[in-house]
Parts: C-alpha cells; sequence; structure tokens
C-alpha cells in the first residue's frame, strides 16, 4: 500500500474499528499523522509575536489538528491490533506510562496473520 493509499483509506473508514489493516497502512497513516503535527506546532512555534492572541489561536489550532487525526488514527490502531489477533481495546495500554507506549510499538511492528482470525479475512 502506498503513502496516499494508506492516507485515503484511513479517512475513508475514519471510524471504522472492524476489520484487519497490514503494517503498510498502519506506518503510512501514523507517519503522516506525526508529520502534520509536527509541521502544526513548527509554524506556530513561529507565529510572529504581533499576531493577535496567538497562544490561545496556537492552542486551538493544535487541538483541531488533534482531534480530526485522532479518530481515524484510534480505528487504523484497532484494526492494526486485530491483524495480529489482539484486541483493538489494547490501545488502553498507552494510559501505562512508558511500558504501555513500548508494548503497543511492539504490537504495532508484528507481523500480522496470514490466515482468518476472530476479527475477518486477512487484508488484500
Amino acid at each position: 500500500m502506498t503513502f496516499g493509499q494508506s492516507i485515503s483509506t484511513c479517512f475513508s473508514n475514519f471510524a471504522n474499528f472492524q476489520g484487519r489493516a497490514r503494517r503498510s497502512k498502519f506506518w503510512w497513516f501514523f507517519l503522516f499523522s506525526s508529520v502534520i503535527l509536527f509541521v502544526v506546532q513548527v509554524l506556530l512555534a513561529f507565529a510572529p509575536d504581533g499576531f493577535p492572541d496567538s497562544t490561545a489561536f496556537a492552542v486551538t489550532a493544535s487541538k483541531i489538528i488533534g482531534i480530526v487525526l485522532l479518530i481515524p488514527f484510534y480505528a487504523v490502531d484497532a484494526r492494526r491490533l486485530h491483524d495480529t489477533g489482539k484486541s483493538g481495546w489494547l490501545q488502553l495500554l498507552v494510559l501505562i506510562p512508558c511500558a504501555g507506549a513500548i508494548i503497543l510499538y511492539v504490537l504495532w511492528a508484528q507481523a500480522g496473520s496470514e490466515v482468518d482470525n476472530q476479527y475477518g479475512a486477512p487484508p488484500a
């Protein structure tokens, strides 16, 4: 799956927590989300000081971008975990400081099963 296909698929299935997603789809969308959030933060950090209420604008813009990316990310995350045969609820591991994020990165990096599992057939 290419970068553009991944982003298109993730946004078109933005609230679909069913099914499975291959590593390429997940990691391309992860890269896209990270780059967008980084660029927004850099642009807001260099906003001119004369910009009216620049702090409030920066906070609001960051929150809006974050919310726009949040649901599609959680959806593709759940589908990625399903591809490895795990429950999407394992996303809650992120609530465990440090260790939770590390465990999720390991789960995301695992190869998906090539056979049907309880979450459906392998993605094409």
